[in-house]
């Protein structure tokens, strides 16, 4: 018993001296960066402008590819203001267009170059929110807006690639502190701490998943490399006017500023940007490898917590 502590103790640090290198795109970002905050066992290394590579000059992008020793690349970086993209649409020049279809080209061909497993990172706007019920992995998507579409493209072309890769599919993610952006969970804590009124879709069923939740599941991926598509969400679902509820009611603010409003009314307006009426997503799949989800009240009170 004692020798077999030793052995575990060994390779424990033999773990931490010798981290699995991980290289990546959008470190930076809101999900990003939380991965690197809570996965300190694996050396990320990150591919951006910051670090002087850009995803849309393959040459840059071979540098990164050429030092790297590891085997697995996590593809975050994306064209995320689903307005801006709004107003791009149809456009293949665009800057939303360029980075999510032809940025995860680049990163495609080199990952067939040099023989690395892709975790791809994509979205719940793939949908058009008109199922009955969640969607799961086996649903056909269609995006409404331009940032869907984009991201769907760019799914298209990581399952047409035959590389081994997993598509992770990701929904409203939340954090406690990143003052980069502010995700939809922290624009309702801030309006009703002002003592706003929060006006909220009654009408629109969303899944938010907690970031901590997404990066401690990604570490599946980095050790077991699933092939795939994978919905990485919340084990909850409910419309955004009943998530604004739960909010107010775990921070102890009043229930009362919360008001109901109807997507359906939004959509007559001129100039509406389409929202999918139902995005609840299914995480039966991830689920059944292991990885557990918070639900909504339950990542509200980490929030709650960390905050």
């Amino acid at each position: 018993m004692f020798l077999k502590k030793i052995f575990y103790n060994f390779l424990h640090k033999l773990k931490i001296e010798n981290p699995k290198s991980i290289l990546a795109t959008g470190l930076s970002g809101l999900v990003g960066s939380r991965i690197v905050e809570l996965l300190p066992q694996f050396q990320f290394t990150d591919i951006s402008l910051d670090t002087g590579f850009d995803l849309l000059r393959p040459d840059s992008l071979r540098r990164a590819f050429a030092d790297f020793t590891g085997d697995t690349i996590i593809h975050l970086a994306a064209f995320t203001d689903t307005n801006a993209a709004w107003l791009q649409r149809g456009d293949k020049n665009s800057l939303c267009y360029r980075l999510n279809v032809e940025g995860t080209q680049n990163i495609l061909d080199l990952c067939a170059e040099y023989h690395k497993y892709l975790i791809h990172i994509s979205t719940d706007f793939v949908f058009d929110g008109t199922k009955q019920g969640s969607y799961t992995e086996q649903d056909s998507p269609n995006p409404l807006e331009w940032y869907g579409q984009t991201k769907y493209e760019a799914e298209k072309l990581v399952t047409a690639s035959g590389l081994p890769s997993a598509i992770v599919r990701i929904a409203f993610p939340y954090r406690a502190i990143y003052d980069a952006k502010t995700d939809l969970v922290r624009k309702i804590i801030e309006k009703l701490k002002n003592g706003q009124t929060c006006n909220l879709f009654s009408d629109q069923i969303t899944t938010p998943t907690f970031v901590d939740d997404i990066a401690h599941g990604l570490e599946y991926f980095i050790q077991h490399q699933p092939r795939g598509i994978f919905h990485l969400v919340a084990s909850s679902s409910q419309s955004v006017y009943d998530m604004g509820r739960q909010v107010a009611s775990v921070f102890a603010f009043d229930q009362n500023l919360i008001q109901p409003s109807l997507l359906a009314d939004y959509l007559k307006t001129p100039d509406a940007r389409p929202y999918a009426p139902n995005l609840a997503l299914s995480n039966t799949k991830i689920s059944d490898l292991g990885i557990r989800m918070s639900t909504l009240s339950q990542g509200l009170e980490q929030l709650c917590q960390q905050l």
